[in-house]
């Protein structure tokens, strides 16, 4: 739905077999200067009207029919962006602001980067050898090219021969709402006083349910650009996570996927970027994005070659320059809240996903950053037969433009106004009497009639003209799409039925894979953060040489004496596990957030863990238990029994904040509940 090619201009010949010695300088200037009808057309057909600017326009001219390449291949030569009958130079201006001389090294440096997609005509046959090679490079190259430079809302994109499996979503009578909300006890007095007076018993609810979004239905193909807008409250991120499969609270309606229930492979097609930027503080960008991109890797990608898919999404975020800066955070300096945002969108494009959704991806986002964003959302659907769906708040007309569909909610409750094309989005407001002032936002205007309680207020007028005159039809359009089944979710992953039992899990690769790249990831975050190596080293040994000193030759005194010694020894080590708490807490949100996504499992996420951080929490409990020992002389044979008793208490005391982090909400509540636990350790020693 929605894909668009460009046709190849009428009497043009195939190119004929490249010879074997063509280099990759030659490959690129073909790319570029491509003939219609040759395996490399595929690029220029993509390009048609972008604007991108071909090296052949700087000073020289275009390449005729008679000059010996052209000879060569039999077919005629046509700068890229220009149109088949311009003069050499002209070319098609992107619209964008953006000048073409920007665009070229960024199309010299592609070459040879590595995006190999096969080739674009679709023909059964291709060439052997060299020309094979070169027709990767060209797909991959006008992917890239693509990617790098997305174009305008005018400009059409041909959809790749290696695009993803497609996958249509639909959904019928979506709705969800809140349990009633339970009345406080101030509120069940006052009703109990006035209840009394009147002989009946009061009510412990405060009204009835309260519905958030209103049964609401849809269907959208692959390759449709989705932008879902409206109010605060009016469910645009509550409809976004049922159709995501992220809602745990129980709503109403159902959703199918290629006409098929959604199932635990759900997670492996699909890709979600939320509000919330959850990531570690000392990773590096092209390690976040990298990380997704290699845990949700498909089996239909294989051919794909990592590197280069991660270089493209660098430059179409514009975060190339920032690609070994840290994430950062309030204490860890980093990059911008806004290149923050702009890799946590690079890391749900990265997973290569049929369907993707994305919950305000723009926020924070200056307004070109926004459309180079939206952009590059718009090429991903195009180009790779995505099914994107954003939510987004008031766009500026250029970014509005840029997506296929639309979906207008209005709030108290949530129910529909708009669902159709963008285009056609102010000619139906027109048709309905509200018709879009001149000189003005479009979004902005949709916000001021579907705002309850504005001046310009028209939500419930908009509502019942929708379910009048749109309804039916939408209604109609799930009605059949309902009754349409496409491939299952193992047949778009390529799942064989004899392939190994992690193949047919939630996850995209194997446990052991898991836990290498949280392993790595773990082991590099703790050896960048200076804390991460202090808290459970540096604190144990200060500590162990405070105390030791004041316990000096304690050894040599008597068992009174000593008793205490060994007290202090065990009550530090129950002090300096409760610090770990926090971090345990903080490593649990990411987990949940990231697991979510089925990156990866929760057991591998634990394992990783317990391999770095108790390792590092028993090195400095016996460094401390070593140090306070060694000043305090104690006789051999009791330090055996002492050390081996501390070393017990250690992996009780790791285990019981463990469980406390695992079980409290937050870090305020594991503390409470740690509370009790460490001081009837205290009294006991830890037994």
């Amino acid at each position: 739905m929605g894909i668009h090619s460009v046709a190849s201009p009428k009497g043009t010949t195939p190119s004929l077999p490249v010879p074997a010695a063509t280099t990759a300088a030659t490959v690129a200037t073909d790319f570029f200067l491509a003939a219609t009808g040759s395996p490399t057309a595929a690029a220029s057909a993509v390009l048609q009207g972008s604007g991108l600017r071909s090296p052949v326009a700087r000073g020289s001219p275009a390449r005729s029919r008679d000059s010996p390449a052209a000879s060569a291949s039999g077919a005629t030569r046509t700068p890229i962006g220009a149109s088949p009958s311009a003069s050499p130079g002209a070319f098609v201006d992107r619209g964008d602001g953006r000048h073409p001389s920007t665009v070229a090294p960024l199309r010299t440096r592609f070459v040879g980067m590595g995006l190999p997609m096969g080739p674009e005509d679709g023909s059964p046959t291709h060439p052997e050898g060299d020309v094979w090679i070169r027709s990767e490079q060209d797909n991959s190259m006008a992917t890239g090219v693509l990617m790098m430079n997305p174009p305008g809302a005018t400009t059409s994109i041909r959809k790749s021969a290696y695009a993803l499996p497609p996958a249509s979503l639909t959904w019928k009578d979506l709705s969800f709402s809140l349990p009633p909300k339970r009345a406080s006890l101030k509120e069940l007095f006052n009703r109990r006083n006035n209840s009394s007076s009147k002989g009946n018993e009061p009510s412990t609810d405060d009204g009835g349910p309260r519905t958030i979004l209103e049964p609401c239905s849809g269907h959208y193909e692959a390759d449709d650009l989705v932008a879902l807008m409206g109010p605060s409250g009016c469910g645009k991120t509550t409809l976004l996570d049922m159709l995501a499969m992220k809602k745990t609270t129980k709503y109403e309606g159902e959703v199918l996927v290629n006409g098929r229930p959604r199932d635990r492979l759900f997670r492996r097609i699909a890709a979600y970027v939320g509000q919330d930027e959850l990531m570690p503080a000392h990773w590096k960008v092209k390690e976040a994005i990298k990380f997704s991109a290699t845990l949700k890797r498909q089996p239909v990608r294989s051919h794909e070659k990592l590197g280069g898919w991660i270089e493209v999404l660098l430059e179409t975020f514009g975060l190339t320059s920032v690609a070994d800066s840290l994430i950062g955070s309030q204490e860890v300096r980093g990059i911008s809240g806004g290149q923050r945002r702009r890799v946590t969108l690079a890391r749900g494009v990265a997973a290569h996903a049929s369907l993707l959704f994305c919950d305000e991806p723009t926020s924070g986002l200056s307004a070109t950053d926004a459309e180079l964003c939206i952009r590059a959302l718009r090429t991903v659907a195009k180009r790779l037969g995505v099914m994107c769906m954003v939510v987004i708040h008031q766009p500026r007309n250029e970014v509005a433009m840029l997506f296929d569909h639309l979906i207008l909610l209005t709030s108290h409750p949530g129910r529909v106004a708009y669902c159709g094309p963008m285009a056609q989005a102010t000619h139906y407001l027109a048709e309905q009497g509200h018709p879009v002032p001149a000189n003005i936002n479009v979004t902005d205007y949709f916000m001021d009639i579907l705002t309850p309680g504005t001046r310009q207020d028209r939500s419930d007028e908009l509502v019942a003209i929708y379910r009048q005159v749109q309804k039916p039809r939408v209604d109609a359009m799930v009605d059949e799409a309902w009754q349409v089944q496409g491939l299952t979710v193992p047949e778009m992953l390529g799942i064989e039925s004899s392939s190994c039992c992690y193949t047919t899990g939630p996850y995209c690769v194997s446990f052991l894979k898991q836990l290498a790249c949280l392993l790595r990831r773990k082991v590099m975050i703790t050896l960048r953060n200076p804390l991460a190596l202090g808290l459970p080293l540096l604190v144990p040994v200060i500590q162990g040489i405070i105390v030791g000193y004041m316990f000096e030759g304690i050894g040599k005194k008597e068992l009174l004496r000593q008793v205490m010694f060994v007290f202090c020894l065990l009550t530090m080590l129950c002090l300096a596990g409760s610090m770990s708490l926090i971090v345990l807490i903080t490593e649990r949100t990411l987990m949940k957030h990231e697991t979510s996504e089925a990156l990866y499992s929760e057991g591998a996420s634990s394992l990783a863990t317990l391999l770095v951080d108790v390792p590092l929490a028993l090195l400095g409990a016996v460094l401390n238990i070593l140090i306070m020992t060694w000043f305090a002389k104690l006789d051999p044979e009791i330090f055996s029994m002492v050390f081996a008793w501390a070393v017990l208490l250690f992996f009780v005391y790791d285990s019981l904040f463990a469980f406390i982090g695992a079980v409290a909400a937050d870090v305020r509540q594991a503390q409470t509940i740690a509370t009790p636990f460490i001081s009837i350790f205290m009294l006991f020693n830890g037994f």
